[in-house]
């Protein structure tokens, strides 16, 4: 690993995502989430002087550190990824030989207490991706009902204690607290909450929940992934790396959509082999880090990484 690399933040999954995406040195790529740049900067040193990345990012911190990669081969774009057909149309760009998608918050996002991802640091209660538009986490609190705290936390936190924190949240406001700080909320959560996974905190899941259902996470995605593969060439490839079951979920469905034709019932009317033909094939497995990454990168325990290859489908 190089100086410039192991003095950023580790990007998960690095070895395993590059080597899935089967670069070919002249190619054009896409990392649809840039970061701080550490897959960025692998894919481009497996691309020769003809190659060319284009990363996509909607937070502004990771397009400035974007600007400072002096490659002429790279370019950065801001931009959610759920507008990438548009934003590469843009460019004179509709087909490329691989995509990569890096779901979920970044580690400078949430080491940044300023940003509001993270209860292990007091800061306000922002947890916007893109602080140039959207509510904030405080905005939201603010002014939700009781009711759509309880379904925000439950449904993007999978949180078992969803109504109880909901209505403390509620009471706090009503008692002329008003949340915003991360401390705040944490605090109130932990004391709403009776019991915890070992070594998980109390906020975990109402943090999470509340920065998926700002970010829109969830809908971004499943915006995004048909697009990828209307802009895969034949051969091409899709690499997606989640961070939870409700993302790994949608990934796993859509490349199985877009593949399986085993799920259809015995009756009906139409025979498989007249469907159109597959757009995407499954690439292996499910991969996940091993016990050494995950030793130096405690991030990377709930990875998940799969692949698709885009056929030659139409």
């Amino acid at each position: 690993m190089s100086a410039e690399r192991s003095a950023q933040h580790l990007p998960v999954l690095l070895q395993q995502a590059i080597d899935a995406l089967n670069i070919k040195p002249s190619g054009l790529y896409v990392d649809g989430t840039f970061g701080r740049g550490g897959h960025s900067r692998a894919i481009l040193e497996r691309l020769n002087k003809a190659g060319r990345l284009v990363a996509l990012d909607r937070d502004l911190s990771a397009v400035k550190a974007a600007q400072t990669l002096d490659d002429v081969r790279f370019s950065i774009i801001h931009s959610p990824f759920s507008h990438i057909q548009a934003a590469l149309a843009e460019r004179n760009i509709s087909q490329v030989d691989g995509v990569l998608l890096d779901i979920g918050v970044s580690s400078p996002q949430i080491d940044e207490a300023q940003r509001g991802f993270s209860f292990r640091s007091d800061g306000p209660l922002d947890m916007r991706m893109d602080q140039s538009r959207g509510q904030t986490a405080a905005e939201f609190l603010a002014t939700a009902t009781e009711q759509q705290l309880q379904e925000v936390i439950k449904n993007y936190g999978e949180e078992r204690f969803a109504k109880q924190i909901a209505r403390t949240l509620v009471k706090a406001r009503t008692d002329g607290e008003p949340l915003r700080t991360t401390r705040q909320l944490a605090t109130l959560v932990a004391s709403a909450v009776h019991k915890v996974e070992p070594g998980q905190d109390p906020a975990t899941r109402t943090f999470q929940a509340l920065r998926i259902f700002l970010n829109q996470e969830l809908e971004e995605l499943s915006l995004t992934l048909p697009q990828c593969a209307n802009l895969l060439k034949h051969g091409g490839r899709l690499a997606v790396i989640s961070f939870h079951s409700l993302e790994d979920r949608i990934v796993k469905r859509f490349i199985r959509s877009q593949q399986d034709r085993d799920d259809l019932p015995s009756n009906f009317p139409v025979r498989a082999v007249d469907l159109p033909p597959p757009r995407l094939m499954a690439i292996g497995k499910a991969i996940r880090a091993n016990p050494q990454e995950i030793k130096a990168n405690s991030r990377s325990r709930s990875a998940v990484l799969r692949v698709a290859e885009r056929t030659s489908a139409p």
